[in-house]
């Protein structure tokens, strides 16, 4: 594997958001194309909300192969695209952003990705009832692969953003002719949720470093029949995931959603069979050193 230099002729691909210092992306696509020998390089730009019209305008101006979306531009990235892949028009966000001559397609890789490493760990949501925690973008996208792939699903949200909880209840509900429940994200209703539950996901932001000493679900409450999946993946292992696996319980580290998000867009920018461990390492070269 060696580094190339960048040249006129180097495809460009990159990842906008406010903010973007702390994002894994540019790490992790960059190991890949070295790896596979590729001709491009992977940036971050930090585009604030009001100059996002012009960054989609620059995309396509500057010929950049692809983008990554994040937080705050997933959903108001939308009406700027030529089109729209059904699934992400269905969960109404983008992560993934393909250019082809100008024509500019998005998709959301967070769903994709988050199935793929459920299935990674031999998980298969059909039939499964499912406890998500949160519904912002990513408990969003979450909530709608797991509804297409046949979960039942609950839905505990905090009560701040309640009314989100029972959006995408309703959503989830319409679309998919299944009854989806909803309620505020505290210790009762966790209680009460939890004893049917086969797979809890985690998509809250609680236990993220800084505040890496929290979690959202009492050790009390966990016990070896649960698949517990935290996308939180900084620290590498939370609370909750430490907790889980001390109850014996099968888990999932944000980690794999994060690599396998990335993984499905290279493979949209490259037509080429992303190297998933080699990304994955990269990841948790830079979440070690960083410890």
């Amino acid at each position: 594997m060696k580094d190339a230099a960048i040249t006129g002729k180097t495809i460009v691909c990159g990842v906008i958001g406010d903010p973007v210092e702390h994002t894994m992306s540019p790490v992790m696509h960059n190991t890949a194309f070295r790896q596979l020998g590729l001709d491009y390089a992977y940036l971050a730009f930090r585009v604030k909300g009001e100059a996002l019209a012009a960054a989609i305008k620059g995309l396509k101006a500057l010929n950049i192969r692809g983008l990554n979306v994040t937080i705050p531009h997933k959903v108001t990235v939308l009406p700027l695209l030529d089109r729209l892949d059904p699934l992400a028009e269905k969960i109404g966000a983008v992560n993934t952003i393909v250019n082809d001559a100008g024509v500019l397609t998005g998709y959301n890789t967070d769903a994709a990705g988050f199935l793929q490493a459920l299935r990674e760990k031999d998980t298969e949501p059909r039939g499964k009832q499912v406890l998500l925690l949160g519904a912002g973008g990513a408990a969003r996208a979450i909530g709608f692969i797991l509804a297409e792939n046949g979960a039942q699903l609950s839905i505990l949200n905090r009560m701040q953003e309640l009314s989100w909880a029972e959006d995408l209840a309703i959503r989830l509900s319409r679309s998919y002719d299944i009854k989806v429940s909803f309620g505020e994200l505290n210790a009762e209703n966790l209680r009460r949720a939890i004893d049917g539950t086969d797979i809890l996901v985690n998509a809250t932001s609680v236990g993220m470093t800084p505040g890496a000493d929290r979690t959202p679900v009492s050790a009390a409450l966990l016990c070896s029949k649960l698949v517990v999946f935290d996308i939180v993946y900084n620290p590498f292992e939370t609370r909750l995931i430490r907790e889980a696996k001390d109850a014996g319980a099968r888990t999932i580290d944000g980690l794999e959603m994060l690599v396998w998000q990335g993984a499905l867009a290279f493979e949209l920018w490259t037509d080429k069979k992303p190297p998933v461990e080699v990304m994955r390492q990269s990841a948790l070269r830079v979440l070690r050193y960083e410890k």
